[in-house]
């Protein structure tokens, strides 16, 4: 019986039969229609021409909206940095500088007083210059009180007032009672001795240290601050730059979106919104890298130089003090030897055994040029390494010339001491003092080199920022409404041509 085939039902394949070679797609039905964004995508994207330029505006106006916000709070963080190293703590180390100098000198001045005797020029002088001295000192601390903003800094301002007032009466009674006496050029009596180690003791260990905690407080302040807002500036530009540069990229884009879609070759107010993005993300970048360099100018190049240096002073003046005390209290001789020893060490260091080593060697070879190896360390020594400019080089080299000169005068007269003319030693004390004061006015003038650098640093940030919280919002709105004028007419036309 043969069966029979039916015939496949309308619509459905007709199966090969079996051993029939399987049949071959066509190659339209080979190809596959493009992958479609996911079904989530698709619902974000805009599906229409208008909404897609809406979309890119509103992309514009919030990178916009964040390039103008980095650029604020880069501007703040710069001014803050200025303000605390130009106006702030940077103003009170240099008051506290000086308060602590002043100290040193009215001591220094109180045992030249004494030396000289009970009447004469030379002690009319050295009370002249204690008085001023005094009344230095008094402004000097008034000018760190005012600045300062914290309750340990007042409280020490006050101890520091109140200790002033006990070492100047202890003071006023050695003087009183030396002038009476009447004694000769030389060492005081005892009266007048005790009553002088008990200032001068008062000094050194309640005065000066409190002077240095606030200039050691307000140091530490400003370096802090300049790590801190030059970072936050350095990072306000590179974000500047990256958003800036994103704000570009979406402008091309629309301006070329609009360009295709459109047929227009150029969108004027676009183009505009363009060429003011790129002028404000240059003059921003240029703002942010030369506040970042005059915050650097005035630390490195004023602020530190200034402070190792009134150190410097403050120190040599101290020295200065302790050979003055070598010969008013022989009781004391060797201990004032040992701490000129140390103070001399601290401003210019050099390896040595003893004072008269240190003396020999300090008449050597004390060259130094910049970008090599200092042949001698201290204070001095970080300032040679740090000295470039040449006005600074060629000031400190005079330092050093006068320090070598003042530390030759200061052997002559410890040889007399030791070879037993002791008088004769006193009376030499006015040839180093003279060498000193040359030295000291050399000194001065390498710290207004770096006095005037710092100024004109602190002056350059102020005049940096100048203008820029102005300057930042009228940019925002006149480029966010060239956007709007140049997307406007095109939606318009859409919407028209629909």
């Amino acid at each position: 019986m043969t069966a029979v085939q039916q015939a496949p039902a309308a619509g459905t394949p007709a199966t090969p039969p079996p051993g029939a070679p399987p049949a071959t797609r066509s190659p339209a039905r080979l190809r596959r229609a493009p992958a479609a964004p996911p079904k989530g995508l698709r619902r974000a994207l805009p599906r229409t021409v208008a909404g897609r330029v809406r979309a890119f505006t509103a992309l514009i106006v919030v990178v916009l909206v964040a390039l103008l916000a980095v650029v604020w709070v880069a501007v703040a963080n710069a001014r803050h940095g200025v303000r605390v190293i130009g106006h702030d703590a940077g103003p009170q180390v240099v008051a506290t500088g000086d308060l602590y100098f002043q100290l040193t000198d009215m001591d220094a001045q109180l045992a030249n007083a004494l030396l000289v005797g009970g009447t004469g020029s030379g002690r009319d002088a050295a009370l002249a210059r204690f008085d001023e001295d005094r009344r230095k000192a008094g402004d000097a601390l008034l000018k760190a009180s005012k600045l300062a903003d914290e309750s340990t800094e007042n409280q020490t301002a006050r101890q520091l007032l109140e200790a002033l007032g006990k070492y100047e009466r202890l003071a006023g009674q050695a003087l009183l009672l030396d002038q009476r006496s009447g004694h000769a050029p030389g060492p005081p009596g005892d009266e007048v001795l005790r009553l002088y180690r008990e200032a001068t003791t008062l000094m050194k260990l309640d005065l000066q240290p409190k002077a240095y905690n606030l200039t050691l407080d307000n140091g530490t302040l400003v370096r802090h601050t300049y790590e801190e807002q030059r970072s936050a500036v350095l990072t306000g530009r590179t974000w500047t730059i990256v958003t800036g540069a994103v704000l570009l990229v979406a402008l091309a884009g629309l301006q070329l979106f609009l360009a295709v879609r459109f047929r227009r070759l150029l969108n004027p107010a676009l183009a505009l919104a363009t060429l003011g993005t790129l002028v404000l993300l240059v003059a921003a970048t240029t703002m942010l890298s030369g506040q970042a360099g005059h915050l650097r100018t005035a630390k490195q190049d004023g602020f530190d130089s200034l402070l190792a240096l009134s150190r410097t002073r403050a120190i040599s003046n101290s020295a200065n003090a302790d050979e003055t005390r070598f010969l008013l209290d022989p009781g004391r001789a060797d201990a004032y030897e040992q701490v000129y020893l140390s103070k001399s060490q601290t401003v210019l260091y050099l390896q040595a055994h003893n004072l008269a080593d240190y003396n020999q060697k300090i008449q050597g070879d004390l060259e130094f040029r910049p970008g090599r190896p200092v042949p001698f360390l201290g204070f001095l020594g970080t300032e040679a390494e740090r000295s470039s400019r040449p006005d600074q080089v060629e000031a400190l080299r005079k330092v050093l010339g006068e320090y070598r000169r003042f530390q030759a005068g200061d052997r002559r007269l410890r040889d007399l001491v030791n070879g037993g003319r002791r008088s004769q030693a006193v009376a030499a004390r006015s040839g180093t003092a003279e060498d000193f004061t040359r030295y000291d006015q050399a000194l001065q003038s390498l710290i207004g080199i770096h006095q005037a650098a710092f100024d004109r640093a602190v002056d350059d940030g102020d005049g940096g920022t100048s203008g820029w919280y102005a300057v930042v919002p009228v940019a925002g709105v006149v480029l966010a409404l060239l956007v709007l004028a140049g997307v406007r007419p095109r939606l318009a036309e859409y919407r028209f041509s629909k």
